[in-house]
Protein backbone atom coordinates (compact mmCIF):
# COMPACT_ATOMS: atom_id res chain seq x y z
CA UNK A 1 0.00 0.00 0.00
CA UNK A 2 2.57 2.53 0.87
CA UNK A 3 4.78 1.66 -2.18
CA UNK A 4 2.03 3.25 -4.48
CA UNK A 5 1.94 6.74 -2.98
CA UNK A 6 3.75 8.98 -4.81
CA UNK A 7 6.53 11.07 -2.49
CA UNK A 8 5.23 14.10 -3.89
CA UNK A 9 2.53 15.87 -5.38
CA UNK A 10 2.04 17.09 -8.77
CA UNK A 11 -0.45 19.91 -7.49
CA UNK A 12 -1.39 21.62 -3.97
CA UNK A 13 -3.17 18.83 -1.77
CA UNK A 14 -6.86 18.41 -2.85
CA UNK A 15 -8.81 17.98 0.67
CA UNK A 16 -12.82 17.56 0.79
CA UNK A 17 -14.24 18.40 4.21
CA UNK A 18 -17.28 16.27 4.89
CA UNK A 19 -19.24 18.32 7.40
CA UNK A 20 -19.76 22.12 7.51
CA UNK A 21 -20.47 22.38 11.96
CA UNK A 22 -18.00 24.44 13.39
CA UNK A 23 -15.12 21.72 13.37
CA UNK A 24 -15.36 21.17 9.67
CA UNK A 25 -15.38 24.52 8.98
CA UNK A 26 -12.24 25.31 10.90
CA UNK A 27 -10.63 22.19 9.31
CA UNK A 28 -11.43 23.86 5.79
CA UNK A 29 -9.71 27.59 7.30
CA UNK A 30 -6.92 25.31 8.14
CA UNK A 31 -6.33 23.31 5.47
CA UNK A 32 -6.62 26.69 3.15
CA UNK A 33 -4.06 28.62 4.96
CA UNK A 34 -1.76 25.90 4.12
CA UNK A 35 -2.26 26.30 0.64
CA UNK A 36 -4.52 23.10 0.14
CA UNK A 37 -7.58 23.67 -2.56
CA UNK A 38 -10.64 22.91 -0.60
CA UNK A 39 -14.37 21.66 -1.11
CA UNK A 40 -16.10 21.87 1.93
CA UNK A 41 -19.32 20.11 1.96
CA UNK A 42 -22.33 21.58 4.06
CA UNK A 43 -26.06 19.68 4.13
CA UNK A 44 -27.97 23.25 4.35
CA UNK A 45 -27.95 24.59 1.73
CA UNK A 46 -28.01 28.33 2.88
CA UNK A 47 -24.98 27.36 4.96
CA UNK A 48 -23.21 26.96 1.51
CA UNK A 49 -24.29 29.88 -0.08
CA UNK A 50 -22.89 32.55 3.01
CA UNK A 51 -19.82 30.80 2.44
CA UNK A 52 -19.51 30.75 -0.81
CA UNK A 53 -21.05 34.70 -1.12
CA UNK A 54 -19.47 36.26 2.00
CA UNK A 55 -17.28 34.12 3.19
CA UNK A 56 -18.65 33.21 6.89
CA UNK A 57 -20.40 30.39 8.48
CA UNK A 58 -22.36 32.88 10.32
CA UNK A 59 -24.42 29.11 11.43
CA UNK A 60 -21.74 27.43 13.10
CA UNK A 61 -18.71 29.50 13.46
CA UNK A 62 -19.43 33.44 13.24
CA UNK A 63 -17.62 36.00 13.19
CA UNK A 64 -14.29 34.70 11.48
CA UNK A 65 -14.07 35.25 8.00
CA UNK A 66 -13.01 32.49 5.57
CA UNK A 67 -10.46 31.70 2.95
CA UNK A 68 -11.53 32.56 -0.66
CA UNK A 69 -9.61 29.33 -1.40
CA UNK A 70 -12.79 27.49 0.15
CA UNK A 71 -15.30 26.31 -2.19
CA UNK A 72 -18.69 24.93 0.01
CA UNK A 73 -21.08 22.63 -1.54
CA UNK A 74 -23.89 20.46 -0.84
CA UNK A 75 -23.60 17.89 -3.56
CA UNK A 76 -20.94 14.98 -2.74
CA UNK A 77 -20.11 14.38 -6.03
CA UNK A 78 -17.88 18.02 -6.44
CA UNK A 79 -15.34 16.17 -4.07
CA UNK A 80 -14.54 13.20 -6.18
CA UNK A 81 -10.80 14.82 -7.04
CA UNK A 82 -10.08 15.19 -3.59
CA UNK A 83 -6.81 13.69 -2.45
CA UNK A 84 -7.94 13.57 1.07
CA UNK A 85 -11.00 13.43 2.61
CA UNK A 86 -11.99 14.76 6.26
CA UNK A 87 -14.98 13.31 7.44
CA UNK A 88 -16.15 15.83 10.21
CA UNK A 89 -20.27 14.74 10.03
CA UNK A 90 -21.34 13.67 13.84
CA UNK A 91 -20.60 9.99 14.35
CA UNK A 92 -24.44 8.89 14.08
CA UNK A 93 -24.34 10.50 10.79
CA UNK A 94 -20.53 8.96 9.14
CA UNK A 95 -22.40 5.21 7.66
CA UNK A 96 -24.69 7.10 5.68
CA UNK A 97 -22.77 9.73 4.22
CA UNK A 98 -19.70 7.46 3.54
CA UNK A 99 -22.06 4.65 1.54
CA UNK A 100 -22.80 8.09 -0.65
CA UNK A 101 -19.91 9.36 -0.81
CA UNK A 102 -18.34 6.11 -1.94
CA UNK A 103 -19.74 5.96 -5.08
CA UNK A 104 -17.76 9.09 -6.10
CA UNK A 105 -14.13 8.91 -4.99
CA UNK A 106 -11.32 6.59 -5.86
CA UNK A 107 -10.14 3.66 -3.36
CA UNK A 108 -6.75 5.79 -3.15
CA UNK A 109 -8.49 8.81 -1.37
CA UNK A 110 -7.46 9.07 1.80
CA UNK A 111 -9.93 8.91 4.48
CA UNK A 112 -9.03 11.41 7.55
CA UNK A 113 -11.05 10.38 10.21
CA UNK A 114 -12.48 13.33 12.48
CA UNK A 115 -16.06 12.46 13.70
CA UNK A 116 -15.64 10.71 17.34
CA UNK A 117 -18.11 8.90 18.94
CA UNK A 118 -19.49 5.24 18.74
CA UNK A 119 -21.92 3.98 16.50
CA UNK A 120 -25.85 3.42 18.39
CA UNK A 121 -26.99 1.30 15.78
CA UNK A 122 -23.58 -1.31 16.19
CA UNK A 123 -21.47 -0.41 18.89
CA UNK A 124 -18.74 0.12 16.58
CA UNK A 125 -16.12 2.19 17.19
CA UNK A 126 -15.91 5.11 13.77
CA UNK A 127 -12.77 3.38 12.08
CA UNK A 128 -14.50 -0.05 11.98
CA UNK A 129 -17.32 1.50 10.21
CA UNK A 130 -15.30 3.53 7.68
CA UNK A 131 -12.81 -0.18 7.15
CA UNK A 132 -16.25 -2.11 6.79
CA UNK A 133 -17.46 0.72 4.18
CA UNK A 134 -14.15 1.41 2.52
CA UNK A 135 -12.06 -1.45 3.23
CA UNK A 136 -9.18 -0.27 0.55
CA UNK A 137 -8.97 3.45 1.64
CA UNK A 138 -5.85 4.39 3.58
CA UNK A 139 -7.38 6.01 6.97
CA UNK A 140 -6.04 8.23 9.52
CA UNK A 141 -7.63 9.29 12.78
CA UNK A 142 -6.81 12.67 13.50
CA UNK A 143 -7.71 13.97 16.98
CA UNK A 144 -6.50 16.17 19.59
CA UNK A 145 -7.31 19.02 22.25
CA UNK A 146 -8.89 21.42 19.37
CA UNK A 147 -12.05 23.86 19.56
CA UNK A 148 -12.50 24.59 16.86
CA UNK A 149 -12.81 28.56 17.07
CA UNK A 150 -9.30 28.56 18.03
CA UNK A 151 -7.97 26.37 15.51
CA UNK A 152 -9.72 28.40 12.66
CA UNK A 153 -8.09 32.11 14.50
CA UNK A 154 -4.72 30.28 14.03
CA UNK A 155 -3.95 30.12 17.34
CA UNK A 156 -1.62 27.16 18.92
CA UNK A 157 -2.72 24.15 18.70
CA UNK A 158 -1.28 19.91 18.57
CA UNK A 159 -3.00 17.00 17.49
CA UNK A 160 -2.63 13.65 16.70
CA UNK A 161 -2.47 12.31 13.03
CA UNK A 162 -2.33 8.44 13.26
CA UNK A 163 -2.50 5.61 10.52
CA UNK A 164 -0.88 2.13 9.57
CA UNK A 165 1.00 3.74 6.90
CA UNK A 166 3.72 6.05 7.65
CA UNK A 167 4.10 7.49 4.30
CA UNK A 168 0.24 8.70 4.65
CA UNK A 169 0.69 10.15 8.03
CA UNK A 170 4.07 12.13 7.10
CA UNK A 171 2.23 12.72 3.69
CA UNK A 172 -1.01 14.49 5.89
CA UNK A 173 1.12 16.03 8.12
CA UNK A 174 3.11 18.26 5.30
CA UNK A 175 -0.45 19.01 4.13
CA UNK A 176 -2.02 21.09 6.73
CA UNK A 177 1.11 21.71 9.34
CA UNK A 178 1.44 25.05 10.67
CA UNK A 179 3.99 26.41 13.28
CA UNK A 180 0.28 27.27 15.44
CA UNK A 181 -1.05 23.42 14.17
CA UNK A 182 1.61 20.94 15.42
CA UNK A 183 0.45 17.19 13.92
CA UNK A 184 2.43 14.72 15.64
CA UNK A 185 2.47 10.89 14.27
CA UNK A 186 1.57 7.36 15.66
CA UNK A 187 0.52 4.15 14.43
CA UNK A 188 -2.45 3.22 16.55
CA UNK A 189 -5.32 4.15 15.03
CA UNK A 190 -7.71 2.77 17.67
CA UNK A 191 -5.80 4.69 20.31
CA UNK A 192 -6.04 7.86 18.42
CA UNK A 193 -9.61 7.22 18.23
CA UNK A 194 -10.73 5.90 21.32
CA UNK A 195 -9.58 9.09 23.59
CA UNK A 196 -11.73 11.70 21.61
CA UNK A 197 -14.95 9.12 21.75
CA UNK A 198 -15.05 8.76 25.18
CA UNK A 199 -13.77 12.23 26.48
CA UNK A 200 -17.46 13.51 25.77
CA UNK A 201 -18.87 11.65 28.23
CA UNK A 202 -16.75 12.31 30.86
CA UNK A 203 -16.90 16.25 30.06
CA UNK A 204 -20.54 15.97 30.78
CA UNK A 205 -19.82 14.29 34.29
CA UNK A 206 -17.48 16.82 34.92
CA UNK A 207 -20.07 19.58 33.68
CA UNK A 208 -22.42 18.20 36.29
CA UNK A 209 -20.23 18.31 39.20
CA UNK A 210 -19.53 22.05 37.79
CA UNK A 211 -22.96 22.77 37.79
CA UNK A 212 -23.13 21.42 41.07
CA UNK A 213 -20.43 23.72 42.68
CA UNK A 214 -18.43 20.72 43.88
CA UNK A 215 -15.06 22.44 43.71
CA UNK A 216 -12.13 21.94 41.35
CA UNK A 217 -10.77 19.42 44.23
CA UNK A 218 -13.97 16.93 42.78
CA UNK A 219 -13.22 17.94 38.99
CA UNK A 220 -9.61 17.36 39.29
CA UNK A 221 -10.12 13.29 40.75
CA UNK A 222 -13.33 12.75 38.26
CA UNK A 223 -10.67 13.82 34.98
CA UNK A 224 -7.96 11.42 36.92
CA UNK A 225 -10.78 8.33 36.90
CA UNK A 226 -11.80 8.98 33.84
CA UNK A 227 -8.16 8.53 32.19
CA UNK A 228 -8.25 5.21 34.06
CA UNK A 229 -11.49 3.89 32.51
CA UNK A 230 -10.04 5.18 29.17
CA UNK A 231 -7.49 3.36 28.94
CA UNK A 232 -9.12 0.10 30.67
CA UNK A 233 -11.63 0.77 27.84
CA UNK A 234 -8.92 0.68 25.13
CA UNK A 235 -6.91 -1.97 26.56
CA UNK A 236 -9.25 -4.13 25.92
CA UNK A 237 -9.42 -3.37 21.95
CA UNK A 238 -5.78 -3.28 21.95
CA UNK A 239 -4.66 0.01 22.14
CA UNK A 240 -1.38 1.32 23.15
CA UNK A 241 -1.86 3.04 26.82
CA UNK A 242 0.86 5.41 25.96
CA UNK A 243 -1.71 7.07 23.05
CA UNK A 244 -4.16 7.44 25.50
CA UNK A 245 -2.03 9.41 27.40
CA UNK A 246 -1.09 11.91 25.24
CA UNK A 247 -2.60 14.51 22.82
CA UNK A 248 -5.80 12.42 21.49
CA UNK A 249 -6.62 10.70 24.84
CA UNK A 250 -5.41 13.06 28.32
CA UNK A 251 -4.99 15.93 26.39
CA UNK A 252 -8.53 15.57 24.86
CA UNK A 253 -9.59 14.96 28.41
CA UNK A 254 -8.40 17.81 30.14
CA UNK A 255 -9.45 20.25 27.63
CA UNK A 256 -13.03 18.93 27.02
CA UNK A 257 -13.07 18.64 30.86
CA UNK A 258 -11.87 22.29 31.81
CA UNK A 259 -13.94 24.66 29.33
CA UNK A 260 -17.47 25.82 28.75
CA UNK A 261 -16.58 25.86 25.24
CA UNK A 262 -17.06 22.09 25.41
CA UNK A 263 -20.67 21.59 24.00
CA UNK A 264 -20.38 18.32 26.64
CA UNK A 265 -19.35 19.89 29.24
CA UNK A 266 -22.14 22.62 29.24
CA UNK A 267 -24.90 19.71 28.72
CA UNK A 268 -23.47 18.70 32.05
CA UNK A 269 -23.52 21.91 33.61
CA UNK A 270 -26.91 22.62 32.50
CA UNK A 271 -28.13 19.17 34.04
CA UNK A 272 -25.99 19.78 37.73
CA UNK A 273 -27.89 23.64 37.98
CA UNK A 274 -31.04 21.58 37.63
CA UNK A 275 -32.62 21.13 34.12
CA UNK A 276 -34.09 18.19 33.04
CA UNK A 277 -32.07 16.19 30.22
CA UNK A 278 -34.98 16.89 27.74
CA UNK A 279 -35.45 20.43 28.30
CA UNK A 280 -31.99 20.39 27.07
CA UNK A 281 -31.46 18.55 24.31
CA UNK A 282 -34.55 20.42 22.59
CA UNK A 283 -33.35 23.48 22.63
CA UNK A 284 -29.78 22.58 21.03
CA UNK A 285 -28.70 22.83 17.38
CA UNK A 286 -25.40 21.55 17.85
CA UNK A 287 -24.69 17.87 18.81
CA UNK A 288 -23.48 16.93 22.17
CA UNK A 289 -21.56 13.68 20.96
CA UNK A 290 -21.35 12.45 24.78
CA UNK A 291 -25.30 12.25 25.07
CA UNK A 292 -25.17 9.75 22.23
CA UNK A 293 -22.30 8.03 23.25
CA UNK A 294 -23.24 7.24 26.98
CA UNK A 295 -25.64 4.26 26.06
CA UNK A 296 -23.81 2.87 23.51
CA UNK A 297 -20.66 2.53 25.78
CA UNK A 298 -22.19 1.56 29.02
CA UNK A 299 -23.70 -1.01 26.52
CA UNK A 300 -20.59 -2.21 25.69
CA UNK A 301 -19.36 -1.97 29.18
CA UNK A 302 -22.14 -4.37 30.15
CA UNK A 303 -21.66 -7.22 27.15
CA UNK A 304 -17.71 -7.40 27.74
CA UNK A 305 -17.40 -6.35 31.42
CA UNK A 306 -15.55 -3.46 31.65
CA UNK A 307 -15.80 -1.85 34.53
CA UNK A 308 -16.34 1.67 33.76
CA UNK A 309 -18.46 3.37 36.80
CA UNK A 310 -17.98 7.06 35.36
CA UNK A 311 -19.91 6.24 32.13
CA UNK A 312 -22.67 3.75 33.95
CA UNK A 313 -23.39 7.17 36.26
CA UNK A 314 -23.87 9.56 33.11
CA UNK A 315 -25.78 7.07 31.22
CA UNK A 316 -28.20 7.02 34.12
CA UNK A 317 -28.56 10.25 34.29
CA UNK A 318 -29.14 10.82 30.34
CA UNK A 319 -30.85 7.60 29.54
CA UNK A 320 -32.07 6.20 32.26
CA UNK A 321 -34.20 8.81 34.27
CA UNK A 322 -32.06 8.36 37.44
CA UNK A 323 -31.50 11.01 40.13
CA UNK A 324 -28.26 12.82 39.78
CA UNK A 325 -28.20 13.36 43.25
CA UNK A 326 -28.75 10.07 44.17
CA UNK A 327 -26.10 9.72 41.73
CA UNK A 328 -23.40 11.74 42.47
CA UNK A 329 -24.03 9.62 46.40
CA UNK A 330 -23.76 6.13 44.80
CA UNK A 331 -20.74 7.29 42.69
CA UNK A 332 -18.51 8.67 46.34
CA UNK A 333 -19.86 5.63 48.33
CA UNK A 334 -17.89 3.06 46.01
CA UNK A 335 -15.64 0.76 48.20
CA UNK A 336 -11.84 1.92 48.05
CA UNK A 337 -9.70 0.28 45.78
CA UNK A 338 -6.43 0.37 44.95
CA UNK A 339 -5.14 3.35 42.31
CA UNK A 340 -5.25 1.28 38.76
Amino acid sequence: MEETLSDNESHPPKIGVVGGGAWGTALAQLSAKAGCSVNLWVREQDVVTLINDVHENKTFLPGIILSEQISATSQLAQLSDSDYIFMVTPAQFVRNVLLELKTHISESTVIVLCAKGIEQSTGKIMSEVVTEILPKSPLVVLSGPTFAREVALGLPSAVTIASKYQRVTQRLSDAIGQPTFRPYGSRDVVGAEIGGALKNVFAIACGITTGRKMGDNARAALITRSLSEMVRFGEHYGADRSTMMGLCGLGDLILTCSSTQSRNMSLGIAIGEGKSVAEIMDGRKTVAEGYHTSSVLAEICREKEIDMPIVRAVNGILHEGKDVSTVIEDLLNRPFVSEI
